[in-house]
């Protein structure tokens, strides 16, 4: 078993920073991540384990699993269980604590995984899991499916993560100095701390309140990830009360939450003293967003060594020794001789080429420059603007062939996104011996690593401003594979233009078509030309790409940030 040799007694030595999240990305085969929010907390707790932080994460066990994907005959996206057995990746944790939902009790036990450093440290995990024979049949399953089930699922799966996590990590004697809330999912644990540092009533004055919201707020930072509605929850007070009624009285938190309805997103800025957007340009928004909260910039990054392609790390080995835990060196990479560079890059090319011939059938040319999209699929991501003028995109692949791969999942309650699959197919069809293409099936962090580091240039067409920050082109800057993105985003802040990759139109809204035909313009008159005419250029915009992207977007900067703004304040 991985992690056979650790137990809680190996952390709780210590002070610790608690970090929740719904979902994080441990592995490739443990399925407990939907897309970048998952992944992001996986790079996280993988950079804390290489920088020795005091943190320990809690979580669901999701033994469900997201799903695992399909695409049929037609091009339809169809969703296949994918669970996994914690068994063999965890070890069981020797305790439980309960909760009472609807009137039951509901114990919640779960398991120990650590995130291990490859110098031999490692953050524990705690994957809480309801799954218990003590429980009610329907209460077993409130762990299973990660985002299943109806608003009342919600609501019990975010009290056991967040009420639920506050005690597991007392009942393990954990010292908790501060809690991180990756997204709105685990605010409920606020409200679990508004009880713990409850006044009693002698102490009060006159008026008081009796909850210390000070030193709750002292605790609390949130990181809020989304402009986005749907990624904001919000629960009706009377279910909530139904399922969870004596978690505080009502009249304090519509205080905290919203008087209509629980806004999760809302509990948690109102009892946050840190609170963080992922880029520069989704802390401007979310400060619109969230008018009179002091809304700070954090700008995400990647874990360097997670998601290098083993070609180009033992580049960097051999060129700039110690790049792995200080990626900030590879501010050097434009040393690297070119055709070490180029070299490597070939190598990852056929990894990708071998896995869409393996998984697809589709033959790709290793002459041909490719062209990689893969992301979540839904509406605003916008991931058939690369289609919008059929007749163009022809013309421009008949002058200078491309070829194009794409993978990405919607959510199996995202008609639309599942509708973009679909027409995705339809586009590959009726573009048939024109331009070649493929869609990697059931995209997770295998297919991502192989995607971002064997295309030659990374696509990012966002609808702006709602790309919070979005991680992928950061993940194929770490393989020299520039992007051509949308100005949102951490694009903003990491693009310059022919140096590290290049911009779609400028730092302005436009309608589809607008942001379609600059694509058209600049992918005809500067990426293709520039791929097929001129090599040492090219190969200029990879060094760019590593030495300036790379060197600044990744993990370790982003929590050295979070640990002197956030953790130590």
């Amino acid at each position: 078993m991985p992690n056979a040799r650790f137990s809680i007694d190996d952390f709780i030595h210590q002070p610790r920073i608690a970090y929740f999240s719904m979902e994080i990305a441990l592995v490739n085969d443990i399925p407990t991540y939907s897309g970048g929010l998952g992944v992001l907390a996986g790079d996280t707790l993988r950079a804390a384990a290489d920088m020795a932080l005091p943190m320990v994460a809690v979580t669901l066990v999701s033994r469900a699993g997201y799903f695992r994907q399909e695409i049929d005959a037609a091009g339809r996206q169809v969703e296949h269980p994918d669970a996994w057995e914690p068994s063999h990746h965890a070890s069981r944790l020797d305790a439980a604590v309960a909760l009472n939902l609807e009137g039951r009790q509901v114990w919640v036990g779960g398991w120990l995984y650590v995130a291990r450093s490859r110098t031999g440290g490692g953050i524990p995990v705690l994957l809480l899991d309801t799954d218990l024979p003590v429980n009610h049949h329907q209460d077993r399953d409130i762990t299973h499916y990660l985002y299943g089930g109806d608003e009342a699922y919600r609501i019990k799966q975010e009290m056991v993560l967040g009420v639920g996590g506050v005690a597991m990590l007392q009942a393990l004697g954990f010292r908790v100095i501060g809690y991180h809330m990756n997204e709105g999912h685990s605010a409920f644990l606020t409200l679990a701390l508004l009880r713990r540092y409850a006044y009693a009533p002698e102490e009060l004055r006159p008026g008081e309140s009796r909850y210390d919201v000070p030193r709750v707020r002292d605790l609390c930072v949130f990181t809020t990830h989304t402009p986005i509605e749907a990624g904001h929850d919000k629960f009706a007070y009377d279910r909530v009360q139904q399922i969870y009624g004596d978690l505080l009285d009502l009249a304090t938190i519509k205080l905290l939450a919203g008087q209509d309805r629980l806004n999760m997103t809302q509990l948690a800025l109102n009892l946050s003293e840190f609170v963080n957007g992922v880029a520069k340009r989704h802390a401007e928004t979310s400060r619109k967003l969230f008018p009179g909260y002091a809304v700070h910039a954090i700008t995400n990054g990647v874990h360097s060594s997670t998601w290098t392609n083993l070609h180009f790390g033992a580049l960097y080995d051999a060129n700039v020794p110690g790049w792995c835990h200080e990626p900030e060196l590879l501010a050097r990479a434009d040393r690297i001789p070119d055709e070490q560079i180029w070299q490597a890059h070939i190598e990852c090319k056929r990894d990708l080429i071998d896995t869409v011939q393996q998984r697809t059938g589709v033959a790709l040319d290793p002459d041909q420059p490719i062209l990689g999209f893969a992301r979540r699929m839904t509406a605003y991501k916008r991931p058939e603007m690369l289609f919008a003028d059929l007749e163009r995109l022809k013309a421009i692949a008949r002058k200078r062939p491309f070829q194009l791969v794409m993978a990405g999942k919607a959510h199996p309650k995202d008609a639309e996104g599942k509708r973009l699959i679909e027409a995705l197919h339809g586009h590959m069809r009726e573009l048939n011996g024109i331009i070649p293409m493929a869609f990697l099936p059931n995209y997770d962090m295998a297919t991502a690593l192989a995607m971002v580091s064997g295309a030659d240039v990374w696509l990012n067409t966002p609808l702006r401003p709602l790309e919070a920050s979005g991680t992928s082109g950061m993940k194929a800057a770490f393989n020299g594979v520039p992007q051509l993105s949308v100005l949102d985003g951490w694009w903003l802040e990491g693009c310059i233009e022919g140096v590290t990759g290049w911009a779609i139109g400028d730092d302005n809204t436009n309608a589809n078509g607008g942001d379609a035909a600059m694509l058209y313009d600049k992918l005809e008159q500067v990426v293709l030309p520039l791929w097929y005419d001129n090599r040492a250029g090219w190969v200029a915009v990879m060094k760019g790409a590593i030495s300036k992207n790379a060197a600044y977007f990744n993990s370790q900067r982003m929590m050295r940030r979070y640990a002197t703004e956030a953790y130590l304040r």
